[in-house]
This record gives C-alpha cells, structure tokens and sequence, in this order.
C-alpha cells in the first residue's frame, strides 16, 4: 500500500500505528520512484481536511495503481474560529522555509494570534482524516481522528514535530512532544485515524 506523504515524520508514524496488520507492506514516494513535481502543489485546495485528503489519494493512485492513503491534518483553535485549520503546514505568513524553520515560525505566528486571549480560552484539537482508495471496487475509506488539547505558550518537550511542544493534553498532563512514540500514538489524531484505517484492512484484502 502506498503511503502518500513526503513527510518523514508523517511516515514513522504512520508506519509505526499500522505495523500490526498482517501482510500490510507500507511504501513511500520516493519508494515507487515518484519525483517530487509542481502539481504536488496544488493537491489541498480545499477548505475541509476530507477534500483534500481525497484529492492527494486520488492523484497518487493514479499514479501507480497501487491501494493508496493519504491524510490531511491540522490544528484547531477555538479562539481563532478553527485556524490555521487546513492552513496548519503554511499557518506563517513566512515563504520559502521548510523543516524546523517552517515549524518555528509557525508556531510564534500562533502564540501572536493568542496573544491577548486567556489561557484556559486557548482550547484546540488536533485533526487528521485518512482516506484510503485502491481497494478492489470499494468506495473510499474515510476515517477521521481528533485529539483535544490546549496552546500554551511555553514549549515543552522535543519530541514530535510540528505544533506539538505548544499543545498541551491535560487528559495526560503533557504536551504531545513530551510523549514517548507509543503515547503519541495512542492519544494523536493521526494515531486514531490510522488505528481505524489498520482496523478496517484487517476486515479486507488489498
């Protein structure tokens, strides 16, 4: 099955949650020899985390004919009325920076959108819908992932990527770089998603 995501991290993990399905062999991009093009550019032009997690799936199945998932995934805040949402990934109106750099500036353009909004008030979730297509004559499969937590302004922990040392899960009482591999998994939005994916394939035959 092929895992559309140029994301090293995105691959780990998804790797990770999804290595307990029996005869599941898991393959990336560059595995299938797909070169990264412009036209991966506009994959998610959609304002739902469904559209374009679908629009990415349905590109690269294309591509190979392989049994294909993709997701799409971001951070809600309730203050901001969603956002950075399906804008997570180029929240900062930054251009051209990509790795830690993409992330550092991402997260100090959120912590200056809340910056004059209480603490208790900065309620958010974790998002993540994984689609999966390819499969036989079957419809495509939508599975969808939330993991509610709070912004907080003080980075905590190194693990993760992303927003993770800014969200804190008070259920666990740490932010989600603060959690082992397996933690995260366990609590994320992508780990649900994908835990939900694995459970269906076991019920299947790619």
């Amino acid at each position: 099955m092929l895992v559309a995501t140029r994301s090293k991290h995105k691959m780990s993990e998804i790797s990770k949650i999804l290595r307990e399905v029996s005869g599941l062999d898991l393959l990336d991009l560059q595995a299938v020899g797909i070169e990264l093009s412009c036209a991966e550019n506009d994959l998610e032009p959609y304002d739902s985390f469904d559209e374009n997690a679908q629009s990415k799936a349905e590109y690269f199945h294309k591509l190979v004919g392989l049994p294909t998932v993709a997701d799409d995934s971001g951070l809600e805040v309730d203050a901001l009325g969603g956002a950075p949402g399906v804008r997570s990934k180029r929240f900062a109106p930054s251009r051209g920076l990509s790795g830690q750099d993409l992330d550092d500036a991402n997260n100090q353009y959120l912590l200056a959108q809340l910056k004059s909004v209480a603490p208790a008030s900065c309620t958010a979730r974790y998002v993540c819908v994984a689609v999966l297509l390819g499969i036989k004559e079957e419809a495509p499969l939508v599975c969808r992932g939330e993991a509610p937590g709070l912004v907080i302004d003080t980075p905590h922990g190194s693990g993760g990527f992303g927003y993770d040392p800014y969200i804190f899960d008070p259920e666990f009482g740490c932010t989600f770089a603060e959690m082992s591999t397996d933690e995260k998994n366990k609590r994320s939005h992508r780990g649900k998603a994908f835990r939900a994916i694995g459970e269906a394939l076991e019920k299947r035959t790619l």
